[in-house]
């Protein structure tokens, strides 16, 4: 497959858009070019759920996954909108896709994604937990409970929920893939909280691939490290955009276009069979993990 890297130098949006940015405008949309990949197939007759679906790396891995052969369910909390974008993007590709706008953090949304979603194609292959949220704080005495409970709703039990919900339905041969982050290993003080909610997830990670290894499901993650998506507008309340990614060895964040090949290989069993309860890091050579 021939990969046309963007520019080192990518623009970024002003630091005055307001959150939570679940939209970036015109040049502030991350870039979304896939016009260099050639599909194989790897996922011909699959069907995967993508929560978070509705833009960013989500997005990515849904329109990748569809390219590949999969048929998709998007879960996100309330931006139609752009879920209706990522929706015809699937459907230009002749895949069929259903969506659900709901909070994962609420145990009974997630039993009724998974129901409907074997009501529409009969069977679950992949799940790919998702979605999250972050917000900065200055110190851990600014912490608020209900903004530290929320988080860790979102991001952490909501990956437990539609995980605990999708299992009766998945066969030997499924995938489960959980988006960590670089902040897991390598926390930023200002996103104490976050950093907190993706460790979690490394151990849910490791933990579940332990469990599921005799039913052959395999689970694995992906931390990214800084990728420009409409979330992380959030993360520039304070600072300054345009240093964004200049901790990488390319000195630029990546586009969720160029983490979403993380996930096909993990989620394609012909690529990566013997492979579970390990985590890929796409971050642009940040930091280096054994």
């Amino acid at each position: 497959m021939n990969t046309t890297f963007p520019e080192t130098q990518v623009e970024l949006p002003p630091t005055e858009q307001e959150p939570p940015a679940r939209q970036l405008h015109g040049q502030r949309q991350p870039a979304e070019d896939e016009s260099h990949y050639i599909p194989s197939g790897k996922l011909k007759g699959k069907v995967a759920i993508v929560t978070g679906g509705e833009s960013g790396i989500g997005r990515s891995v849904a329109v990748l996954f569809a390219r590949e052969g999969a048929d998709i369910c998007i879960v996100y909390l309330d931006d139609r909108e752009e879920a209706e974008k990522t929706m015809t993007r699937i459907e230009e590709l002749g895949r069929r896709v259903i969506q659900f706008a709901g909070d994962i953090s609420d145990p009974n949304f997630c039993e009724e994604v998974i129901q409907r979603t074997i009501n529409a194609f009969g069977k679950i292959d992949i799940l790919v937990n998702n979605a999250g949220e972050h917000y900065e704080v200055k110190g851990v005495e600014d912490l608020e409970p209900e903004r530290v409970e929320g988080s860790f709703r979102t991001n952490t039990f909501g990956f437990f929920y539609l995980t605990k919900a999708a299992l009766p339905h998945l066969q030997a041969g499924a995938s489960i893939l959980n988006t960590t982050s670089i902040q897991a290993y390598d926390p930023s003080p200002h996103l104490m909280v976050y950093a907190c909610t993706k460790a979690a997830l490394l151990s849910f990670t490791r933990s579940l691939a332990k469990q599921l290894a005799g039913r052959k499901i395999r689970v694995n993650a992906v931390a990214p490290g800084p990728v420009w998506t409409p979330l992380i507008a959030d993360t520039f309340s304070g600072s300054d955009p345009s240093t964004f990614g200049e901790k990488t060895l390319f000195k630029r964040p990546g586009q969720p276009s160029e983490v979403a090949p993380a996930f096909l290989f993990l989620a394609a069993e012909s690529e990566s069979a013997l492979i579970t309860g390990q985590v890929l890091h796409v971050n642009g050579g940040q930091a280096m993990y054994s």
